[in-house]
């Protein structure tokens, strides 16, 4: 029996005006036309939107888009690849978390920062010492990059790419590092081998910031492996879902 597009909203909790968007879309099928013109849809369509609103939660709305166009059209490799980028996608968020703890565990204790008043605000650049000793309110960019194994130079660079911007010497201009920006170097450099780029690591290093302690990031990181945990799920209900589309007696790549 015709399914009337009211008939797939309703099912669905969704408007007509969806349903119909879908379409356009390419997301269903085209519509067979009734006598009088109307759309009638079938089985393969009630399948289609099963497959796209379960694919919706783990992919998002442009790629679960993208995967059922390529689903509709036939076009089997195309749709497959683009699931795979969504579960490849996961498992770069996974390696990211894991990167993430494994650098806290290994972070050293540190003290606190000097207090703000002994902090320059200048911006000016200025020849760094390229060994120079420790000052008591930090440490200058020589003896930190011997420290991570890095160039003094690559240290410039991070700073460019808002990693952690160190106060600047009164007196000399040099680079001064803190304790605390020691330690989200120290973390950086294992993201760093871990295989991330600069613009994760910075935007780690902000959330551990915010969370104003190591310890203190802890519950984000376990808030963020219960999101990637529901996304694994969501990605495994859209796939079945999917197959499921994909194996209709009417489908055309069947």
């Amino acid at each position: 029996m015709p399914l009337r597009p009211i008939d797939l909203a309703r099912a669905h909790g969704l408007s007509t005006q969806a349903v119909r968007n879908y379409e356009a879309a390419g997301v269903l099928p085209p519509a067979a036309r009734s006598a009088h013109g109307y759309r009638q849809y079938g089985e393969r369509h009630a399948a289609a939107l099963r497959a796209f609103l379960a694919l919706l939660p783990g992919h998002g709305h442009p790629a679960a888009t993208a995967i059922m166009r390529a689903a509709t059209a036939g076009d089997l490799p195309e749709a497959l690849r683009l699931v795979d980028d969504g579960h490849a996608l996961l498992a770069e968020d996974r390696r990211t978390l894991a990167a993430v703890r494994t650098a806290l565990d290994h972070l050293p204790s540190a003290p606190a920062d000097p207090p703000a008043s002994r902090t320059s605000t200048s911006g000016t650049s200025a020849a760094d010492p390229p060994t120079s000793g420790t000052p008591a309110s930090g440490t200058h960019i020589g003896p930190l990059a011997h420290r991570l194994g890095l160039r003094p130079a690559t240290l410039r660079e991070w700073e460019r790419a808002g990693l952690v911007t160190p106060r600047r010497d009164a007196r000399t201009g040099y680079r001064v590092y803190t304790p605390a920006q020691v330690r989200e170097l120290l973390l950086a450099e294992q993201l760093r081998r871990g295989g991330h780029g600069l613009a994760r690591t910075a935007e780690i290093l902000d959330r551990l910031r915010t969370a104003g302690s190591p310890e203190a990031v802890r519950p984000t990181l376990a808030a963020w492996q219960d999101r990637l945990t529901t996304r694994g799920r969501a990605l495994l209900a859209g796939a079945a879902a999917l197959h499921a589309y994909l194996d209709h007696p009417d489908h055309p790549g069947r």
